[in-house]
């Protein structure tokens, strides 16, 4: 018998223009800044580096009216970061614009699911 799939997923990326967008991994960046409080911890988190953290951090705080995450730099207790009120703000919108996204496209999913061949069985 054949493994049940796992429940789809959309990934969804939001391109306001030339390289200002907000996604699955930006977002999930801004989750991990949230609940670890800081940049560096959240960019091993997702396997990246500091450096290019920083980067989609800069990037995000480029393109809002306002930055979605503040730092402070290290001293006797080390450095952190913080999403500011935007920042909370931008995650949840994003988030739930991927939950009504897949709300909206969930008989359309479950069309192209049954269209798919059957899962390899485990071997």
């Amino acid at each position: 018998m054949s493994p049940p799939r796992p429940e789809p997923r959309l990934r969804l990326r939001l391109v306001f223009g030339p390289g200002e967008m907000i996604g699955p991994g930006k977002a999930e960046l801004l989750e991990h800044i949230a609940e670890t409080g800081s940049i560096a911890a959240a960019g091993r988190r997702m396997g990246m580096s500091y450096k290019r953290a920083w980067m989609l951090v800069e990037t995000m705080n480029g393109m809002f009216r306002s930055p979605v995450v503040t730092r402070t730099r290290g001293g006797a207790r080390g450095g952190g970061a913080t999403l500011t009120d935007l920042g909370q703000n931008v995650l949840a919108a994003f988030r739930a614009l991927e939950d009504q996204a897949y709300s909206a496209g969930k008989a359309q999913i479950d069309a192209l699911g049954a269209q798919l061949k059957p899962a390899e069985p485990d071997k």
